[in-house]
């Protein structure tokens, strides 16, 4: 009897051993339970602090760009103000010379207008007293630019350019030569049509297709007069003119020089 009141206190105190146990365990359990949830709890506020503070930063990034982006383009503004403060200024030089330029071209279209007329009228005096070749030529010439000088839809420089051209055409005249036909009256009451030979403004000669007549300028008297002294040489002449034959030097009778002219 006493046996077994011992076995059943060993069997009661290991039920409640293992009772203890037991409800340490589901103690132990709860706690960890809870830990874990508190280190879930932390990390999720960690998180989202962080995810708060990665947009701060981006935030703060962004109005970093677009300080420095504005502060860019304020220093790209002051460098085109600047530009065009310059370009501005030297527009308004250029005005200036603008207004007085036109000031300057109405003086100078006031003297070159007589100026002009002055050379027309000169040229047309030079073209009478000259050697009478191509005479139909220069005198048409010279009725186109007084024609010019009417015209209002003709501008003054174009008007002195065509005065100069014609200046320059003349002056031409005296370092070439050349061959044409021309009707004229060499012999008495007999009008037929010669070759003209010029040579520069010092000779010109005519003489018929079968070289029987040769006539030569007389400038000083102003009429043709019969001179076979050259008859071969005008003939060598105007056949080169004609480029039938090479050119080569050829000899003949020219007026003397004014004692005026050569000194």
């Amino acid at each position: 009897m006493k046996r077994c009141t011992t076995n059943s206190r060993r069997i009661g105190a290991a039920l409640l051993a293992a009772s203890a146990i037991a409800a340490s365990g589901s103690v132990f359990a709860q706690t960890v339970d809870q830990v874990l949830q508190a280190d879930q709890r932390r990390l999720t506020l960690a998180q989202q602090s962080q995810e708060r503070i990665n947009q701060v930063v981006e935030q703060t990034r962004s109005l970093e760009d677009q300080y420095r982006a504005i502060n860019k383009e304020i220093d790209g503004l002051r460098v085109y103000n600047r530009l065009m403060a310059a370009q501005t200024n030297g527009q308004q030089a250029t005005l200036e010379d603008i207004a007085l330029s036109m000031d300057q071209v109405d003086v100078i279209n006031r003297q070159i207008f007589p100026l002009m007329t002055r050379m027309i009228d000169g040229l047309e005096q030079s073209v009478k007293l000259d050697v009478p070749f191509l005479m139909e030529e220069r005198e048409d010439r010279i009725a186109g630019l007084k024609d010019i000088m009417e015209r209002s839809d003709v501008s003054v420089a174009e008007k002195f350019r065509k005065v100069m051209e014609a200046y320059q055409i003349e002056m031409d005249y005296g370092t070439s030569s050349e061959y044409y036909e021309q009707t004229l009256e060499l012999e008495p009451g007999e009008v037929r049509n010669y070759n003209i030979l010029r040579i520069g403004r010092v000779g010109l000669y005519a003489q018929s297709d079968d070289a029987k007549i040769t006539g030569r300028w007389d400038n000083e008297a102003r009429q043709w007069v019969m001179d076979d002294s050259a008859r071969n040489e005008v003939r060598k002449g105007i056949r080169m003119a004609k480029q039938l034959i090479a050119p080569e030097i050829i000899v003949i009778p020219v007026a003397a020089p004014d004692p005026a002219e050569a000194s």
